[in-house]
């Protein structure tokens, strides 16, 4: 009995055994929150982060093209209303000319009558200035008609670079509307991985603590039947 009380004083210190660092555990599902893996998390939000600078960055070239474009309109809305009044003056240069015709007609007829007073030779060298009204016209119209072709072709040259830009606008837009919901899902494939891996922690930490339970339930028996030997020995 002497050997068994000796056995007894030697394992008494070892009687208080740390229950207090198991404190730290989660309400719900007893999970030890000291163990925690907070880098993964760190990680997460760091990436989540970037992204959303990724986003506002992608929106705000967005709303540049956007902007590209109305000016784009603008642009072919100016052009068109530019060439509206440019044909007007064709139009209105036009009737002036039956004036000159109707001068014409006054002046051939104030030549005939001259032509009757005068001699043959006089009349020969007057009638020669009545077809210069003509050909000034003809000349003011073909240079109208060359400005006005050159002003065509102008608007045209500049309707094509507009349509050319406007489509560039269009596939960098699909091309940063894509490159966005690519982004979107790798983030959303990493958050759920991340949190996947946080659930296996979790799994694992509860196991822990279940086995860590258990030993303490098997010392606290073992310190039960330890307690009733002393008291038998007393």
């Amino acid at each position: 009995m002497s050997s068994v009380t000796t056995t007894i004083l030697q394992s008494s210190p070892a009687a208080p055994i740390p229950i207090t660092s198991f404190t730290k555990t989660c309400h719900k599902c007893g999970a030890d929150l000291s163990h925690s893996h907070p880098p993964i998390a760190e990680d997460a939000q760091r990436r989540i982060a970037e992204l959303e600078t990724q986003v506002k960055l992608l929106t705000g070239k967005a709303t540049a093209a956007v902007d590209k474009l109305a000016d784009y309109e603008d642009e072919l809305r100016q052009l068109k209303s530019s060439n509206k009044p440019t044909s007007d003056p064709n139009t209105n240069a036009q009737p002036p000319s039956r004036p000159t015709s109707a001068a014409g007609a006054q002046r051939n007829h104030l030549q005939s009558r001259i032509s009757h007073l005068l001699p043959s030779n006089r009349r020969a060298t007057s009638q020669p200035p009545s077809s210069t009204p003509a050909d000034q016209t003809s000349h003011t119209n073909n240079r109208e008609n060359a400005e006005l072709l050159t002003m065509l072709t102008r608007e045209q040259s500049l309707r094509k670079a507009a349509e050319s830009r406007v489509s560039q606008t269009n596939e960098e837009l699909e091309e940063l509307s894509a490159q966005l919901f690519t982004e979107a899902n790798e983030m959303v494939a990493t958050e759920r991985k991340a949190r996947a891996k946080l659930e296996e922690r979790v799994a694992v930490l509860e196991g822990r603590d279940k086995e860590k339970r258990t030993r303490l339930e098997v010392l606290e028996s073992r310190l039960g039947r330890i307690e009733r030997v002393r008291e038998m020995l007393k």
